[in-house]
């Protein structure tokens, strides 16, 4: 099982370097960002890393606001800039973002995420796109060249699985425990496909504080009908159910339960107070070491 780290950075942007050659020095196989709203773009920090691990990964970016041309092109200079390291991650978001803050319409998105990667990966690849479908009309020629990256599906609910299996190299899930992971992940996926997963971490002496923060600071997650899909999937009452809290016997512990789950890669996303999470790293480094 590969293991990652989760970068954030709030208003110093330097975070992200920092973070990702922590990641390296420690030994981790990959570092990885997403796109939050109103934050920074995840593809455009990850090109400004030139110090990190093997793997850069956005888990993800969101397709409703980039068209899937544009989306290519970007990835393709990304890849090009760090010397082929990139992985990416795509979603479609949720409703409440896609039409509550940006006004557009989401409708069908698996059909939509479907049709994205039909158009997304030939240009990845380097050939000329004519598609018409429901939501996608395109004729263009070749892009820039690079070497491919990785995809990977954000892909929770069977609609979106299929679509992963279909269409991409995996999924990336958040807001899952290995159960889930073994018993619907897997199954949903096939022999060869890379299942990503998420994880909340702390190392800490309060774990029901910590997960009483968690409860308070993502209460939105479990109104969103893909996470609260998954979440009911898994007999979670909600997001902080899905937090691996404790001292680094049992965070250890709960972590390798991924890999046995059938996890390939786990990206931790340390959380706390600055000693807690840097506990995390420590303990991330660990298994990055029994992997390799």
């Amino acid at each position: 099982m590969r293991i990652g780290a989760h970068l954030t950075a709030a208003d110093d942007i330097g975070d992200f370097a920092r973070g990702a050659a922590d990641a390296a020095a420690r030994g981790l196989h990959g570092a990885w960002t997403n796109q939050q709203p109103g934050g920074w773009d995840p593809l455009t920090v990850l090109s400004a890393l030139p110090d990190g691990p093997a793997e850069l990964g956005t888990a993800v970016v969101p397709t409703y606001p980039r068209h899937p041309v544009a989306l290519a092109t970007e990835a393709l200079t990304v890849q090009a800039l760090t010397g082929g390291r990139l992985t990416l991650g795509i979603g479609p978001g949720h409703a409440v973002h896609v039409t509550g803050a940006l006004g557009l319409p989401y409708t069908s998105p698996a059909r939509h995420t479907r049709e994205y990667l039909e158009v997304l990966r030939p240009l990845l690849r380097g050939e000329t796109v004519a598609f018409r479908g429901e939501h996608f009309t395109v004729d263009t020629g070749p892009l820039v060249r690079a070497t491919p990256p990785p995809v990977l599906l954000s892909a929770l609910g069977p609609r979106m699985l299929a679509v992963a299996r279909d269409l991409a190299e995996g999924t990336i899930a958040v807001w899952v425990r290995p159960d889930t992971v073994a018993d619907h992940l897997v199954p949903s996926l096939g022999d060869g496909a890379r299942v990503v997963v998420t994880v909340v971490v702390s190392v800490t002496s309060d774990p029901d504080g910590l997960r009483e923060g968690v409860a308070r600071d993502f209460a939105l997650v479990g109104d969103l009908p893909a996470y609260r899909a998954v979440l009911d999937r898994g007999g979670l009452a909600g997001p902080a159910d899905t937090v691996v809290a404790g001292d680094e016997e049992h965070v250890l512990a709960e972590l390798r339960r991924f890999g046995d789950a059938g996890a390939t890669d786990l990206v931790v996303s340390a959380v706390g107070t600055p000693a807690e999470r840097e506990r995390v790293l420590d303990v991330a480094a660990q298994l990055a070491r029994e992997a390799s």
